[in-house]
């Protein structure tokens, strides 16, 4: 989807934003943004600019994020769409991590791997529940919402159980609901009243994806925690950054290897299926095929 500088079809991801426009980083050609050329440095006086355009895109600033629409810009006015949004990240009581994903596959078998809470397996160390039992699924045109029950690792229930992020020794099992949901192209997970995790979703091409992967930790259940001054709860929010990065990144690395054997295995034979188990999957593969068909 990454646009390139129409003089040379080198990425202008390389260049830099100047003002208003968008420099190329070969020859300085800019870009307004109405995506016309709107300066050439070395144009002679009796020369015209080109006529050359680049593809432009909604975007909008929220959260901490820039969301771009990559479709049409009239179903995107018709439909009123907005962007899913990120609310927590700028909550004084949540605390963030963030984890970025660079995975050589379809951004679909990420989608099918985090809304299976079955594949906890996998992760052993780096794992933040158990026992995971499929209990409902609600879906429709746009969205798949598996609940599940399971039992979790961690309870924030006191200002010292943030610790838990860093001794595995402290953590004990207890029964929490576990919601994972797929809205296109993101997924959403809510681990009892403690963790929420995105996965906001940058498809790049048919076989490769990046993704971010946010990991908020709850501070709600201390209840006294309004009464403080918000300068201590900001220095508390950005000093505790990045606490479950081990955990996430640990998460990342496994996933990311199964998804690209998933990946490569499709590639050397096609025509060969899995056996699906897991309802929910199913239900996002139809979602997903029904989008493609609406294109």
């Amino acid at each position: 989807m990454e646009d390139r500088c129409p003089h040379r079809l080198v990425k202008l991801s390389h260049g830099q934003v100047i003002g208003d426009e968008l420099e190329c980083a070969y020859h300085g050609w800019r870009f307004n943004d109405q995506g016309e050329c709107a300066a050439v440095p070395y144009l002679a006086n009796n020369q015209k600019l080109p006529s050359c355009k680049i593809r432009r895109y909604p975007v909008k600033e929220q959260d901490g994020f820039i969301w771009l629409f990559p479709g049409d810009v009239e179903m995107l006015s018709a439909n009123s769409l907005q962007p899913m949004g990120v609310p927590e990240w700028d909550h004084l009581n949540y605390i963030a991590t963030v984890s970025i994903i660079n995975c050589n596959a379809h951004y679909s078998y990420l989608i099918e791997n985090l809304m299976d809470m079955y594949h906890g397996h996998l992760h052993q160390d780096y794992q933040a529940w158990a026992e995971a039992l499929l209990e409902d699924i609600d879906e429709d045109a746009h969205r798949v919402d598996a609940h599940y029950t399971a039992q979790s690792y961690y309870k924030i229930d006191k200002i010292w159980s943030i610790s838990q992020l860093f001794f595995p020794a402290l953590r004990r099992l207890h029964p929490e609901p576990l919601d994972v949901s797929y809205v296109y192209p993101h997924w959403i997970s809510i681990l009892g009243k403690d963790f929420k995790i995105y996965c906001l979703l940058c498809p790049v091409n048919e076989t490769r994806s990046k993704a971010y992967l946010i990991h908020f930790t709850s501070l709600n259940a201390f209840w006294r925690l309004h009464k403080l001054p918000i300068w201590f709860r900001r220095f508390v929010k950005d000093s505790l950054f990045g606490a479950a990065q081990k955990f996430l990144d640990g998460l990342v690395r496994q996933d990311v290897q199964m998804i690209e054997e998933e990946q490569q295995a499709y590639l050397e034979n096609p025509q060969r299926r899995g056996y699906e188990l897991n309802r929910a999957l199913v239900s996002v593969q139809r979602l997903m095929r029904s989008q493609v068909e609406q294109k």
